[in-house]
C-alpha cells in the first residue's frame, strides 16, 4: 500500500512539473525558455495559396519527383522569407479527369497577409543566361547607332542589341553557390557565383574562347551586366556588378541560391483570414475544452465517486502530457487539431469507465476490492486496446491519406491522444485506484467503490 502511495505521489509531482512546463512556457520571460503553441493558419491569421502546377512537359516517371523538388524548393524559399511555421504540401485532385491539370502546391503562411508580395516571392523564378557577342559586332552596332539616337533608346535598337548576343548555355541552373558581394574601391553591391563542375568547364570554355569579346549577363531576358573578357577564367567564379541596390543584390543572390522552380506555376486561389478571426477560433476552441473536461469532471466523481475522482486526475495528467507534446513535437494546432483534442478527451474517459463498470460486476460476484479491481483491469484491458488499435489504424490512414492540413492535423492530434490515453487509462488510474482504494470492506467503501445511484446488490 505504502509502495503504491510513494509512485502515486512522485507521479503527481511529475504531472506537476510538465503542467507547469506547459503554461510557463507560454511566455518569454521565463527560465524555461519560450515556447508557445504553434498555431495553424485558421488559428494564427495569415494567407492560404493554392497553385495548379504544369506537368505537361514532364515524363510520367518524372512526375512524383519533380513534385517533390518543387515542394522542397517553394519551402527553402518560404523559410528564407522568415514566416513562422510555414506548412507547404502537394495534392494530386485524382477527382479531375484532366491529369496534366490535377497537380497543385498548396502554401500556408501564418501571420503573412500581403497575398501578392507572398506570390510573387514563391513564384519567382529567376532566370540567369550568359550569353556572348564579338567585339566588332558591338562596335559596329555602336557605330550605326550613337549618332542618330542622341541620348534616346528606341524599341527597335533595344530589339537589335538584343539580338547580337548569341546563347552560350550557361545559366542559372549550372550556379553553385552565389554570395552578397561589395566592390572595395565604390562599395557598390555585387553578387558573386560559384558555379557547379559543369558550369566551372562551361565557363572556362566560354572564356578562353572569346577573350577581348564580350559576355553578356542576362537577368530574365534583360543585360544587367556587359563586361569584357580580359582572360580566361578557369576557376568557376564570377561577378555581376550591375547598378543593384543592395536589397536587389539580396534578392537575387537568394533567389539563385534556393534553385528555380522545377515545375511552372500558376497561382488559381488565395484566401486571407484575418487575426481577428484566428483569435476567435482559438477563444472558442480554449472555453470548449475548459467546459468538456468540466463537465466530465463531474459527471465521473458523481457517477462513480471515488474511482471517478481517480479518473479526473488521470485526466488531469493526460492534459497536461498532451499540451507539452504539442510544444516538444512540435504540433502545428488547427481548429481541427483542438477539435481533435476535445474528442480524445472523451476517449480517454471511455476507457476508465470500462475499467469501473467491469469493477463492478467483480464486486456483484463477490469479489474483494482489491481482487475487484485486479479483475477490472485485467479483463478491461483486451476492450481498450483492441478499440484503441482500431481508432491508431483510422488516424494513420486519415494522416497519409488526407487531402489537406485540415485533415492531417485532426489526424495528428487524434493519434498522439489515443496513445496518450492508453498510458493515463492504464498506468496512472491504477496506480492511484491503488494508491487510496479502501483497505477494509465496509458498506461505506463499497459504495464509494461502486457506482450510480440503484441499490447495488453486492455480496459482503
Amino acid at each position: 500500500m505504502f509502495k503504491h502511495r510513494a509512485k502515486a505521489v512522485y507521479l503527481l509531482i511529475i504531472a506537476i512539473i510538465i503542467g507547469y512546463f506547459s503554461y510557463a512556457t507560454q511566455f518569454s520571460d521565463n527560465w524555461l525558455g519560450y515556447h508557445p503553441f504553434r498555431l495553424g493558419l485558421d488559428l494564427s491569421g495569415g494567407s492560404h495559396l493554392v497553385y495548379r502546377a504544369d506537368i505537361s512537359k514532364l515524363a510520367p516517371g518524372d512526375i512524383s519527383a519533380s513534385m517533390n523538388s518543387l515542394r522542397d524548393v517553394v519551402e527553402r524559399r518560404v523559410n528564407v522569407f522568415g514566416v513562422s511555421e510555414p506548412i507547404v504540401q502537394t495534392q494530386e485532385n485524382a477527382a479531375l479527369s484532366d491529369k496534366e491539370n490535377a497537380y497543385r502546391l498548396i502554401v500556408e503562411l501564418p501571420g503573412v497577409t500581403d497575398v501578392q508580395e507572398a506570390s510573387r516571392s514563391i513564384g519567382a523564378t529567376p532566370d540567369l543566361e550568359f550569353r556572348v557577342v564579338t567585339t566588332k559586332k558591338m562596335e559596329d552596332f555602336q557605330a550605326a547607332n550613337t549618332q542618330e539616337s542622341f541620348g534616346t533608346t528606341t524599341a527597335e535598337q533595344t530589339f537589335a542589341y538584343l539580338a547580337l548576343f548569341e546563347t552560350t548555355g550557361l545559366t542559372g541552373r549550372m550556379v553553385a553557390r552565389a554570395n552578397l558581394q561589395f566592390n572595395p574601391t565604390t562599395n557598390q553591391p555585387a553578387v558573386g557565383l560559384n558555379f557547379t563542375n559543369e558550369g566551372r568547364d562551361l565557363f572556362a570554355k566560354i572564356t578562353k574562347e572569346h577573350i577581348g569579346d564580350y559576355v553578356g549577363i542576362f537577368l530574365d531576358g534583360q543585360p544587367i551586366s556587359v563586361p569584357v573578357v580580359r582572360e580566361a577564367i578557369i576557376d568557376g567564379k564570377a561577378e555581376i556588378s550591375g547598378s543593384f541596390t543592395t536589397d536587389e543584390a539580396s534578392k537575387l543572390v537568394r533567389d539563385l541560391n534556393y534553385g528555380a522552380l522545377p515545375v511552372p506555376l500558376t497561382l488559381i486561389s488565395t484566401q486571407t483570414i484575418g487575426p481577428s478571426l484566428g483569435a476567435a477560433a482559438v477563444d472558442g476552441g480554449i472555453r470548449a475544452g475548459i467546459i468538456a473536461l468540466i463537465l466530465i469532471s463531474v459527471f465521473l466523481v458523481v457517477w462513480y465517486r471515488l474511482p471517478g475522482l481517480v479518473a479526473v486526475v488521470a485526466l488531469g495528467i493526460y492534459t497536461a502530457v498532451m499540451l507539452a507534446l504539442f510544444k516538444l513535437i512540435p504540433v502545428t494546432l488547427t481548429a481541427a487539431g483542438i477539435a481533435g483534442f476535445i474528442i480524445t478527451i472523451g476517449m480517454a474517459v471511455d476507457a476508465n469507465i470500462l475499467i469501473f463498470e467491469r469493477m463492478k460486476e467483480e464486486l456483484r460476484r463477490g469479489r474483494g476490492i482489491w481482487d475487484a479491481m485486479h479483475e477490472g483491469f485485467a479483463r478491461a484491458w483486451t476492450s481498450i486496446r483492441d478499440s484503441n488499435i482500431s481508432s491508431i489504424i483510422t488516424g494513420t490512414i486519415l494522416y497519409y491519406f488526407g487531402s489537406s492540413s485540415i485533415v492531417t492535423g485532426f489526424a495528428l492530434v487524434f493519434i498522439i491522444g489515443v496513445l496518450v490515453s492508453m498510458f493515463t487509462a492504464i498506468t496512472v488510474s491504477r496506480l492511484f485506484l491503488y494508491a487510496v482504494a479502501p483497505q477494509k470492506q465496509t458498506k461505506l467503501s463499497l459504495f464509494l467503490v461502486s457506482n450510480g445511484f440503484t441499490r447495488n446488490r453486492i455480496t459482503n
